[in-house]
């Protein structure tokens, strides 16, 4: 296993069961009605944030481009946290953000 493996194909590869029912919830999730998907990955960006996972939020950043989200959006998602989660949560993901962001 090569260290630089992607953390979730990690997760698929060693409890493929695990990772498959993970992945119905995540798809249930993704179904609910009431927020358009934009809307849904930028969330997804401030709670990343907020629990200061920088590979989730670069995952999000570019998924939220890929269906139409904007770098100031991407951006203002994660440094919505300043207030809530600090300025240190901020710090550690804002640049996650801009990779991800940058990535196709």
């Amino acid at each position: 296993m090569k260290m630089d493996q992607n953390p979730y194909e990690i997760f698929q590869n060693e409890f493929p069961e695990l990772a498959g029912k993970f992945n119905e919830l995540v798809e249930a999730q993704i179904s609910l009605k009431g927020l358009d998907p934009k809307t849904k990955q930028l969330i997804n960006l401030a709670i990343q944030t907020a629990n200061r996972n920088p590979q989730g939020v670069k995952m999000h950043a570019m998924m939220a481009k890929k269906i139409g989200a904007t770098r100031e959006e991407v951006t203002s998602a994660v440094v919505l946290n300043l207030h809530l989660s600090g300025l240190a949560a901020v710090l550690e993901c804002l640049p996650a953000a801009i990779e991800g962001f940058k990535l196709e």
